[in-house]
């Protein structure tokens, strides 16, 4: 079982497109196109270099994923409007699923524990994925995420749900009674 790796993201943006094209490009494609989502992925803006290879990495399993910055990047993120929230919930109603993505910018975010609360209240289907610095880390998160399931990998091409009991042990995620294949959890 292993969490995202910070660094790895890293390299893997490095190693990426044109961000700017691909928001444009990705934009104009969902207005004609994409009336689903597999994946509303709920992050910090500051996280944008690791958040695109999330995307990348998650679009690579084949999932549809949403980012408002890539998929409506007419959206402010400096200013919390009642227009963004109406976009936000639009999408989060033709998504599946709300992956958080939590880091060290995603306590700072004021839009994060919304949406979080937003689907969860409309569809339940919520799972966090945390990003850590090292292999080795264990991932501390903000004591509400506890109450969900988290995501973790196994290489080479396996994402898991992770269920717990007693999730919070001294702000750590601990105890996994059991792990479901993402595919499965997002299907149920």
């Amino acid at each position: 079982m292993a969490y995202f790796i910070e660094s790895e993201l890293r390299e893997k943006y490095k190693n990426s497109f044109d961000l700017e094209q691909l928001s444009v490009e990705s934009s104009l494609l969902n207005e004609k196109f994409i009336d689903s989502y597999d994946i509303f992925l709920s992050h910090s803006y500051r996280d944008k270099e690791l958040i695109y290879s999330v995307k990348f990495e998650l679009e690579s399993y084949g999932y549809k994923v949403y980012i408002d910055w890539i998929d409506d990047n007419q959206l402010s993120r400096e200013e919390v409007t009642k227009d963004t929230a109406e976009i936000l919930k639009n999408r989060m109603n033709k998504a599946k699923s709300l992956v958080f993505v939590t880091t060290e910018n995603s306590i700072d975010s004021k839009w994060m524990p919304w949406e979080l609360g937003y689907f969860d209240g409309k569809n339940g289907k919520v799972a966090i994925l945390p990003v850590v610095k090292t292999e080795s880390d264990d991932f501390k998160g903000q004591e509400y995420l506890g109450l969900y399931d988290y995501i973790t990998k196994d290489y080479p091409n396996k994402l898991y749900i992770n269920d717990r009991k007693n999730p919070i042990k001294n702000g750590f995620f601990r105890d996994i009674l059991s792990k479901t294949n993402f595919n499965d959890w997002l299907n149920q």
